[in-house]
């Protein structure tokens, strides 16, 4: 199913596929960095690779919270990582006209957890024929995705991903219900875990979200021994300085290791 995704290598070999990058495009140098850095490490261990940074974000809780260095600049450096370094993009969108314009620069577009629902927006995304990775939202269960799915594939396009991101315990915390896993495999769409918002902590009283970035390779372990068939990770080489969602990255120098032990635990389960 990732096979049509422009640029992707390493499809035949047999090893999880991987979404990482950034929250969020903070600048040319730095985005260009990270994006070459993941390369590095996934061409070596031969696992395909889409790059994800937001060039926007439209979701932040204060109104004074980093959304982006503006669209049109995000955008174009998102086309430059992916012309210069021949990556796959995946980037989110919030809003049905933001699709078309995504897609002139981007592989793959990501639908927010809190928009999953958001008809309109779907149909749109399926309308450019990119693949669309649909998060699941921290209120549904797994099996209301299947609906999800149907709509961008019922709009005539196939190439749908879902994937689990955690659900609301309580205000203030996050579980992942790895039964889930399997039921949205069996829509016949790949399934990805996203294991760094998994671990976030929201609705902080400071209006900045937390998270448990301690929990990663333990949450990545399980994700990989359930079966999903792809892990998304945030990562920066300054999480504690990241101008979003830093409480709950991965720091880059630590990517490489972690993803040596979740393939070797793939290797263990398959």
């Amino acid at each position: 199913m990732i096979d049509q995704i422009p640029y992707i290598k390493n499809t035949s070999s047999g090893n999880f596929f991987l979404l990482a990058g950034p929250c969020v495009v903070e600048s040319e140098e730095m985005t260009m960095g990270i994006a070459t850095r993941i390369k590095e490490i996934t061409e070596r261990l031969k696992i395909p690779f889409v790059f994800k940074a937001s060039y926007r974000k439209a979701n932040r809780t204060r109104v004074d919270s980093f959304t982006g260095i503006g669209d049109e600049k995000a955008l174009k450096i998102l086309h430059k990582v992916r012309s210069e370094l021949e990556l796959p993009i995946v980037t989110d969108i919030h809003e049905s006209y933001e699709a078309k314009l995504a897609a002139e620069f981007v592989d793959v577009l990501q639908i927010p957890a809190f928009l999953c629902r958001q008809t309109e927006l779907l149909l749109a995304a399926a309308a450019t024929g990119k693949t669309v990775n649909v998060k699941k939202g921290q209120f549904l269960n797994a099996e209301s995705m299947k609906f999800a799915a149907d709509k961008i594939r019922n709009a005539g396009n196939p190439h749908v991903m879902l994937t689990e991101r955690g659900t609301m315990l309580g205000y203030q915390d996050l579980v992942v219900d790895f039964r889930g896993i399997p039921v949205m495999k069996s829509f016949n769409v790949p399934v990805v875990l996203d294991i760094t918002h998994s671990l976030q902590q929201p609705n902080q009283s400071s209006g900045v979200t937390g998270g448990k970035p301690e929990l990663i390779e333990l949450i990545a372990k399980a994700g990989i021994a359930s079966g999903v068939d792809g892990i998304f990770i945030e990562t920066h080489p300054d999480p504690k300085n990241a101008l979003s969602d830093g409480a709950n990255m991965l720091d880059l120098s630590k990517l490489e290791e972690l993803l040596v032990k979740l393939i070797k635990v793939r290797q263990s389960v398959l």
